[in-house]
């Protein structure tokens, strides 16, 4: 359940949905209802409804229950229950189906041994037929009646009413011969092969379906039920859920990480690989951050804890993968169009095939069979799963990958990108800014570099660290003093009084020193220049350089391969800016923009066409980020940052958004083959049925297979890797 400015949205596990129609009927019947705003997935099996103030969850189930289906609120039990409750409707369903082969076999069998000229001689007696029929027909089939009466109880149809319809007609025209006697053929083993067809086709379907989320289950299966926690100095093991913030816990060599948490003693290597998709173990010591499911390398860690529960870095992740795997994308909505009015439609097709055979062969029993294949080979389930499959594996392998994507509509345009705007600071480089010059003028060099400490102690901008840093490491003689009356001028610099002298630091242009010499100097050399200055005088000059990621110019190459043409936006000066650009193989740049100029700049990008997404990592990048039509956050950036980006990259790594457009594009391109089968499927299947040329028991085969073959498809997904 998440909270937001226009409701809350909660997060519902729907029983009884059997195909595309049952879910857009379902949708539709929420969206009527006042103060609900709701999304569901059929193969997710989950509804995601927006509540207004005053809607509550328990409207939801009525509206849900009064539309023929099941639901129930999502919680931290959901899953595990839903398992156990799917494996015994698994096991139950698994042995009703051999229980209908057995049943079914003699009907079909018979088949073989009826062409010839006495091949009538050889057929079943009708009445044992009849008698093995009939427990296939209405205690195997009875889940398509009673999902079919449901159904249209709500006021809609679905493929239960089709295979039910079709079934009946075939098994209610043979007893009438069977009873009568009449001079007809019988059609039992028909309808008893379509029901066991049809039933095995949704087991495969359910075990498929089942696959497309292993992602989630081996995500979860990651943390460790306990902790070793430390009270009152003893060591004692815990459930993880009973860890609060603050406490002391120990990780052994090979243990994962209990929840996330900070190091305060011990050192290590740990595995990160769950969360970042790379191999390389990652070295840890004293305040180094580690986070929950990560695997311990040969050292003995001692931490703290900061993040428990919902709040680690892994149910973040469970969270946002869950979201998009039941989030829709806008490709579906042609899907859900044709899905809400597709079995109607069949219904009428079923009956002008039945009225036309009648009429033009004068055989009701041929009628009646073509009438029969035609409601058998239609169905919307295949349309139905064709994207939000796709999406759950997709996802998945993504999360995999440490790409995070926030919803499905999201990862659909990633693959559209026409031009990519870049962050500098932190997402071009790697974020951690390193003093390399001190020009002190009239001062010494600790001196300066004490000074300007004292007006950065409290920021968290990466040049402020930077000057901090290396004030703490330099300085042993001069005694740091504290900034009063500060201020923080955004996109310029601070000023405030240290030691009883009214200081200004900043950029050189804010300081009027844009034109001298020795910050053209640093400048060109790629460095950013910072002034410490009292009134008009200039005190010190520090230059700054942030190291470009090892990735970043192979990264942006592969962009540009893609024709995406790729902007760095920087605050930084001109020829700053240029040099960065030039080293990462960049050819255009935006210079001088301030924080609150980056939207605007994105906005002017997207003025010239195209869809334009934006690489940020800074509170600073919100604005831009929510303003681009696909953004994307730097995992190791701010919170702010990750919560606006329509794709988190945990990685921190420029190449993860070209594995997220790749990614993209290997969904995109199982969607459009999914629905491109389906379609296929359903536009060459019912026209064949209604021509006579296909057999019920074939077309029940072939319904059964659609959507399976989907599935398979999608699940084809999981052979992406990351940088290929």
């Amino acid at each position: 359940m998440t909270e937001s400015e226009t409701g809350r949205v909660v997060e519902f596990a729907i029983g009884g949905m059997t195909c595309a129609a049952c879910s857009a009927r379902l949708e539709k019947v929420l969206n009527r209802q006042a103060g609900m705003q709701a999304n569901v997935n059929l193969a997710a099996e989950r509804a995601r409804v927006r509540l207004a103030v005053g809607a509550d969850e328990a409207a939801v189930v009525a509206a849900v229950a009064k539309a023929g289906f099941s639901a129930a609120v999502v919680d931290g039990q959901t899953r595990e229950r839903e398992k156990a409750a799917k494996l015994l409707v698994y096991r139950s369903e698994i042995r009703r189906f051999w229980i209908s082969v057995a049943l079914t076999l003699p009907l079909v069998g018979q088949m073989f041994f009826m062409f010839g000229e006495h091949g009538h001689m050889n057929e079943l007696p009708r009445w044992f037929q009849l008698a093995l029929a009939t427990p296939v027909q209405f205690w195997i089939g009875w889940r398509f009646y009673d999902g079919g009466f449901k159904s249209l109880r709500g006021g809609g149809a679905n493929m239960d009413v089709l295979v039910a319809l079709g079934t009946s007609m075939a098994w209610g025209f043979s007893t009438v011969v069977t009873l009568f006697g009449l001079d007809q053929h019988v059609y039992f083993e028909g309808g008893a092969a379509v029901i066991t067809l049809v039933l095995l086709g949704k087991l495969l379907e359910a075990r498929a379906k089942a696959r497309t989320s292993e992602a989630i289950e081996s995500l979860i299966r990651l943390q460790p039920k306990t902790a070793r926690v430390e009270r009152d100095g003893q060591w004692i093991d815990m459930p993880v859920e009973a860890l609060m913030p603050g406490d002391v816990f120990l990780v052994r060599p090979g243990e994962s990480v209990p929840v996330d948490g900070e190091l305060i003693d011990g050192q290590s290597s740990v595995n990160e690989a769950m969360l970042t998709g790379e191999s390389m173990p990652v070295g840890k010591r004293a305040g180094d951050k580690v986070f929950a499911a990560t695997a311990n390398g040969q050292g003995a860690m001692r931490c703290r804890a900061t993040g428990v529960g919902e709040r680690t870095l892994l149910a973040g992740i469970i969270r946002m993968v869950g979201e998009a795997q039941g989030s829709k994308a806008p490709v579906q909505r042609l899907a859900d169009r044709i899905s809400a009015i597709f079995v109607p439609t069949v219904c009428v097709i079923a009956l002008v095939t039945f009225a036309g055979w009648w009429w033009y062969a004068g055989d009701f029993a041929e009628a009646l069979v073509n009438a029969v294949a035609v409601l058998v080979i239609a169905c919307p389930c295949a349309l139905g799963l064709a994207t939000p499959t796709a999406i759950m594996v997709g996802t998945g392998q993504g999360a995999r990958a440490g790409i995070l994507v926030k919803n499905a509509e999201a990862l659909e345009r990633a693959e559209k990108i026409t031009v990519l705007a870049l962050d500098k600071t932190g997402t071009l480089t790697c974020g951690t800014p390193q003093v390399t010059d001190v020009v002190p003028y009239g001062l010494s060099r600790d001196e300066a570099l004490g000074l300007a400490a004292a007006l950065e102690e409290n920021s968290e901008h990466p040049l402020a660290r930077a000057i901090v840093s290396a004030a703490v490491a330099g300085i042993s003689t001069v005694n740091r003093e504290k900034a009063s009356n500060f201020k923080s001028l955004s996109g310029h610099g601070v000023e405030g009084d240290v030691a009883g002298r009214t200081l200004r630091l900043g950029s050189p242009s804010w300081l009027g020193l844009a034109a001298d010499p020795a910050v053209g100097d640093l400048q060109q050399a790629g460095k950013t220049v910072v002034v410490l200055a009292e009134g008009q005088t200039t005190l010190a000059l520090f230059a700054v350089a942030d190291a470009l990621r090892p990735t970043s110019r192979a990264a942006v190459e592969r962009l540009r391969e893609r024709g995406i043409r790729v902007v760095m936006l920087t605050g930084d000066n001109a020829a700053t800016a240029a040099a960065i650009a030039a080293e990462a193989g960049i050819g255009e740049f935006r210079a001088g923009i301030l924080p609150g100029d980056k939207a605007a700049a994105i906005n002017e990008l997207k003025s010239g066409g195209g869809l334009v997404a934006m690489v940020g990592d800074g509170i600073n990048d919100a604005p831009a980020l929510a303003a681009a039509d696909v953004s994307f956050a730097i995992g190791a950036g701010s919170d702010a940052a990750v919560e606006a980006a329509d794709l988190t990259l945990i990685r921190s790594d420029l190449m993860g958004v070209v594995d997220a457009i790749d990614l993209s594009a290997a969904t995109l391109g199982k969607i459009r083959q999914n629905l491109f089968f389906a379609f296929i499927y359903n536009v060459m299947g019912i026209p064949l049925a209604a021509l006579g040329w296909l057999n019920p028991v074939v077309a029940g085969a072939a319904m059964a297979m659609s959507s399976v073959s989907v599935v398979s498809n999608s699940l084809l997904l999981k052979r992406w890797r990351p940088g290929r």
